[in-house]
């Protein structure tokens, strides 16, 4: 079993209020990482079309055409050479959206699925392993997947919200916005999460009600 949960002194904290900060803080680290390897893909994408649309993609350099197609991959873009679905994927996070469901879906990092399996938003996987969920339902076959670090659960939330289909709305919000030189907010983004819960527009407002509450909305700025 691999080494499960937020820091041990995160778990020690008796004060509710303390151990809130305590969460953001340890998770906003996290999610700064995330976005910061994400921000430096996007800068690959932006300078390696930069550099070859004048040149109608002759001579290009084959270790940035093997990376590109790595990000590909990565990020679910069918066609190698389309620079507005690359930028429309590899994108960054609104910070207060990824504090909010990290604290809604692990309740603030305490649930079974964060502390035994390092999944801090609730993913699921058919892959015959991982955590079988206490009040799964007779006839599924979902379990909880289990990451070998936190840092990989956040990662995996953020590409999640990048290539899934059922996001399409999400990306299509926040390249409306960065089109228009507008921040993306944890808010507008809350709006967009009806597929995220099977409690649909309900979800969307108990995670603006988590960004509000909790004054999350200040990582946005």
């Amino acid at each position: 079993m691999v080494a499960a949960g937020l820091s041990p002194a995160y778990y020690k904290i008796e004060d509710n209020a303390q151990q809130k900060e305590e969460f953001i803080r340890e998770m906003k680290v996290m999610v700064d990482k995330a976005n910061n390897d994400i921000k430096a893909d996007r800068e690959f994408i932006t300078n390696f079309f930069v550099k070859a649309v004048p040149d109608a993609f002759r001579g290009l350099n084959q270790s940035n055409v093997g990376y590109l197609i790595s990000l590909r991959n990565k990020y679910g873009v069918e066609n190698l050479f389309d620079r507005d679905e690359f930028l429309k994927r590899v994108d960054v996070i609104p910070i207060s959206l990824a504090l909010s469901q990290a604290a809604v879906e692990s309740g603030w990092g305490k649930s079974r699925f964060a502390r035994e399996a390092n999944n801090l938003f609730g993913h699921w996987t058919y892959s015959g392993v991982g955590l079988v969920p206490q009040n799964r339902a007779i006839g599924k076959t979902h379990m909880i997947r289990i990451f070998s670090s936190l840092q990989k659960s956040v990662n995996s939330y953020m590409l999640n919200l990048n290539t899934n289909e059922a996001y399409t709305d999400f990306r299509n919000k926040r390249l409306e916005a960065r089109n228009k030189g507008k921040n993306f907010t944890g808010i507008e983004a809350t709006k967009t999460m009806v597929n995220y819960s099977e409690l649909k527009y309900e979800y969307n407002r108990m995670l603006k009600e988590m960004i509000e509450q909790n004054n999350l909305q200040i990582y946005d700025k």
